[in-house]
């Protein structure tokens, strides 16, 4: 429930701000992907100018969360490594009970080792 309301407070004032930024920024602009002809371009894209900031945006996300991606590899890495030896000594573990049995447990309060008396002066 807290989700839902949480989700409503940021989406609905995000969304009528995307909405306000298209409404005043609907003009149409040309993007050139002709570095050497300026008048006539090989390739050009003629959008709205909020597309073309709310596409630069969404590509900037996806490679800013790429490149995190690749640099928390190491630490993907390592948690696998871990995971594999965690389950390594789980296994063993179990095979020394299976072989030995459980341990019984100590009893509160009682010494594991023989009590041995003080010498008497």
């Amino acid at each position: 429930m807290l989700r839902k309301i949480v989700t409503t407070i940021i989406i609905v004032p995000l969304a009528a701000v995307i909405i306000a930024f298209a409404v005043a920024n609907r003009l149409t602009v040309t993007i050139s992907f002709d570095p050497f002809s300026s008048a006539s371009p090989a390739y050009a894209a003629t959008l709205p100018l909020f597309a073309v900031i709310i596409m630069a945006l969404i590509i900037g996300v996806l490679v800013g969360g790429v490149a995190a991606w690749i640099r928390q590899s190491k630490w993907r890495r390592t948690a696998r490594k871990l995971d594999t030896d965690v389950r390594a000594l789980h296994d063993e573990l179990e095979t020394i009970r299976r072989r030995f049995g459980t341990p019984e447990p100590v009893r509160q309060g009682a010494s594991p080792l023989p009590v041995i008396p003080p010498p008497i002066l």
